[in-house]
């Protein structure tokens, strides 16, 4: 039983590995539909905050942020990629421009890889102040 021997058979069942790609969505319909927020920033600010390696803004071919018209994709290549990460610098963002007390960043009941930014339901809570 020699060493090299093991080494060979496990390098070879460790080819056939997979690429892990994730994908993950955040739509901002809601609030910039009413001008509440500029989805243009929230690009930016994903750009540069996105730690790839422990370097913020270092994203090269690894990480992906692209943007459509209300709903911005960053795509994770060959890394693990946290969800809750991308939930945390969203809330991040909003807390920095002042909308933290009117909107919420919710996982979608359709589809798990999409956050939405909805608004707070202020009206059940004045109904139950009233009461």
């Amino acid at each position: 039983m020699s060493k090299g021997g093991g080494a060979v058979s496990g390098g070879a069942q460790k080819g056939g590995k997979k690429k892990n790609m994730s994908a993950y969505v955040i739509d901002c319909a809601k609030p910039v539909e009413d001008k509440i927020m500029d989805i243009a920033s929230l690009e930016k600010f994903l750009q540069e905050r996105i730690k790839v390696s422990g370097k913020a803004g270092a994203l090269g071919d690894i990480v992906i942020v692209t943007r459509d018209k209300t709903k911005i994709t960053v795509t994770a290549n060959d890394t693990t990629f946290s969800k809750r990460y991308l939930k945390y610098l969203t809330k991040k963002y909003l807390k920095k421009n002042n909308v933290r007390d009117w909107l919420r960043v919710i996982a979608s009941n359709k589809d798990r890889n999409i956050y939405e930014l909805r608004y707070f339901n202020i009206a059940e809570n004045e109904a139950e102040e009233e009461d």
